[in-house]
């Protein structure tokens, strides 16, 4: 499955307002959803390359803050999209 047909599939199965895909750059997508969250963290998603740049920068928010079942949730819908797009099928 390729990055469109995976964005289609998520678009379809989702809530179409907070989790359809944006493109912040570098051909790197993001919910909605995910883009409010990083914000509430002051996570600077757009500064990033790369899907595991901003896993990085979640993954230390994680460890620095102890509320953070929503960047847990996040951190794992990235990385599942990460895989799907960038892995070698």
């Amino acid at each position: 499955m390729d990055f469109s047909e995976y964005s289609k599939k998520i678009s379809n199965e989702l809530d179409f307002h907070s989790n359809s895909l944006v493109e912040i750059g570098n051909n790197i997508f993001l919910t909605n959803k995910e883009i409010e969250i990083l914000k509430s963290y002051e996570i600077n998603y757009s500064s990033c390359n790369s899907l595991k740049e901003i896993l990085y920068l979640i993954e230390k928010e994680i460890l620095e803050n102890e509320d953070n079942e929503d960047l847990m949730e996040i951190s794992y819908s990235i990385s599942e999209r990460d895989y799907y797009y960038n892995s070698k099928k």
